[in-house]
């Protein structure tokens, strides 16, 4: 999903015809919101836990499958298998088949990036990313551009979304469940890692002057001090990148990614330890630490992130979207001048977990639902 804030605002450049797109179902079910009525439409099922989508220049749509698999679902809501994934990908626990993106110029170039969990020794595993070309159902030219470091056994909190600007892949990373880690230059464990779109560390990173003085800082960090980031959307207007990202037992965060700047975790968080309900760290604010825009306690687990940039939802402008795992929900912030000022609850556990939300080029929203027989959900304004 990641990428597709960016890239379906710049829509025009692919040609999109409206008939490209999934025809209405005569069988919508009718959601009333408090800004818009909406329809929505079942556009495919059978997916096996699907985890991020990108549509493709011509109106299919790639999906992730947390499972391993990479599926392409055609305008006539066909399910057919991409081939040539890379070796060493592994379904474990939370890992397996992550986010996607695109190239922003992948109607010639055909360069996508897709983040997966990859083992090696001893049963360690970690967020990998490759840049790969996609031609009809097939990768080719895959090379690896980033590994994390370092790895660890276990099968939590992988991060893994995507996102691609005109200059830069921003990959979002988990504290793979060592949460002092986050806090260490080091190591990637809890960190958004940005690199140039042929994999390569941009100089201005913020940490990349402090990395040539072979202390063990790792240059690809843009920011640290996360848990465990499962949304990533660009404003297009303001270059302002948001994300979320899931707190312990309690303690969700909305964040603005600013360079070099510290989120916390695990020293302050909104969350207590699971089970225990004990006090993690310093308590919910420390010098030097940035606060979230949002929190949640009780958690909801967001996954997936959408600023709404089309005309087919007029009063979402600017709005972001997410998806709750643990309730069932799609939910709105509001935002007004770069601060949320209300938060709208919609769905309300009818479709299952919701794991990706994208606008599409259309201007329609979709969703992902996290199930055996995951589906893509459309929404449309109901006339």
């Amino acid at each position: 999903m990641a990428c597709l804030n960016r890239l379906l605002s710049r829509a025009h450049q692919f040609a999109f015809l409206s008939l490209c797109f999934f025809a209405p179902s005569a069988t919508a079910d009718t959601v009333n919101t408090q800004k818009h009525a909406l329809n929505i439409d079942v556009v495919a099922t059978g997916l096996n836990h699907p985890w991020s989508m990108v549509f493709l220049p011509q109106g299919d749509i790639l999906v992730s499958e947390r499972n391993g698999s990479l599926k392409r679902v055609s305008a006539k809501g066909d399910v057919s298998p991409v081939s040539g994934l890379p070796e060493g990908l592994v379904y474990k626990g939370q890992g397996g088949l992550l986010g996607l993106a695109l190239a922003p110029d992948f109607s010639t170039s055909k360069i996508i990036y897709l983040a997966f969990s990859e083992e090696g020794q001893y049963n360690k595993a970690g967020t990998s990313v490759i840049r790969a070309k996609l031609h009809g159902d097939t990768l080719t030219d895959i090379t690896t551009i980033f590994q994390t470091a370092p790895r660890f056994a276990g099968g939590r909190h992988f991060g893994g979304r995507l996102l691609t600007t005109d200059e830069h892949l921003y990959i979002a990373l988990g504290d793979r469940g060592n949460r002092d880690k986050a806090q260490h230059l080091d190591s990637h464990i809890g960190s958004v890692i940005r690199l140039n779109l042929d994999g390569s560390t941009p100089i201005d990173n913020p940490f990349y002057a402090q990395s040539t003085a072979n202390d063990g800082t790792k240059a690809e960090i843009f920011s640290y001090g996360h848990r465990n980031i499962q949304g990533m959307a660009l404003d297009p207007k303001t270059n302002t990148l948001w994300t979320h990202e899931h707190g312990p037992q309690g303690g969700d965060e909305v964040n603005v990614i600013a360079a070099g700047a510290n989120y916390g975790w695990p020293t302050i968080t909104y969350g207590v330890n699971y089970g225990t309900g004990s006090k993690i760290g310093k308590g919910t604010h420390a010098e030097g630490m940035e606060q979230p825009l949002h929190y949640w306690v009780p958690s909801i687990a967001p996954s997936g992130l959408a600023m709404v940039q089309g005309n087919a939802f007029p009063a979402w402008q600017g709005d972001l979207l997410l998806g709750s795992l643990k309730f069932g929900l799609l939910v709105r912030l509001d935002i007004e001048n770069g601060v949320i000022v209300n938060e709208e609850r919609m769905l309300d556990g009818k479709y299952g977990r919701i794991r990706d939300v994208v606008e599409g080029p259309e201007g329609n929203l979709y969703l992902l639902t996290d199930a055996s027989n995951g589906q893509i959900l459309r929404l449309r304004p109901s006339p």
